[in-house]
């Protein structure tokens, strides 16, 4: 398709990715998990909220991993961080890594959050929580806390406010929905794959609502 390749040319000059790279990126279906997320994604309240479509997925591949299943939070993490080249390779060239398990205190309580990056151009930091199983309500509060923390602590007076990220093993997008529904905290929710996608199914699935958005807005398609 035309804008595939345009996506990847693009993506190429904006990443500067090697020739390695790019082969990785097309075999995990980057452009097909990218457009997807732009309709299952949901974006926080935001000062860069535009960018962020662009920016985050709702769906991240880390076939590199090896991890064994089941497997533990502790075990994700530190294999994580253990190919944290090629995390960041799926992240995008703008995420800088600070710091695992960043402590964070509130009287005599201490407090962790898991992964801590900082992104460039949204001039943020971006908090990673990560979770084995399905998306729960309650994950999202203590995100909001940890983001609180973050932003009264840690983000310096010229940064926009930080963003949280909930790295679950699945998720249901209407209880996602549900849960972020009363709530001005910038955090989003997506899942992680272990293994390479089925591309031409998300070929298909791509093609399926970009066929329903046309008829939704009376264009020929």
């Amino acid at each position: 398709m035309p804008e595939e390749k345009l996506f990847y040319l693009f993506l190429c000059i904006r990443e500067r990715y090697t020739v390695e790279d790019l082969k990785r990126q097309i075999k995990s279906a980057l452009f097909e998990r990218q457009m997807l997320s732009k309709q299952n994604l949901i974006l926080p309240e935001h000062p860069q909220k535009e960018l962020l479509p662009d920016i985050f997925r709702d769906r991240y591949l880390l076939e590199f991993l090896d991890l064994r299943e089941p497997h533990t939070e502790f075990e994700l993490k530190k294999a994580l961080l253990a190919n944290m080249k090629q995390f960041l390779l799926e992240l995008g060239r703008d995420f800088m890594f600070l710091e695992e398990e960043m402590r964070l205190k509130v009287g005599m309580n201490d407090y962790a959050v898991d992964l801590v990056f900082f992104h460039r151009e949204l001039q943020c930091l971006v908090a990673f929580d990560l979770k084995i199983e399905d998306f729960k309500p309650e994950y999202s509060g203590k995100m909001n806390f940890y983001l609180e923390l973050l932003d009264r602590d840690v983000r310096k007076p010229h940064e926009n406010p930080s963003i949280g990220v909930l790295l679950c093993k699945s998720k249901n997008d209407e209880v996602v929905e549900i849960a972020m529904s009363r709530q001005m905290s910038p955090t989003l929710v997506a899942v992680y794959e272990t293994k390479f996608l089925d591309k031409k199914l998300l070929r298909r699935m791509l093609h399926q609502w970009s066929e329903e958005w046309a008829q939704q807005h009376n264009i020929d398609f």
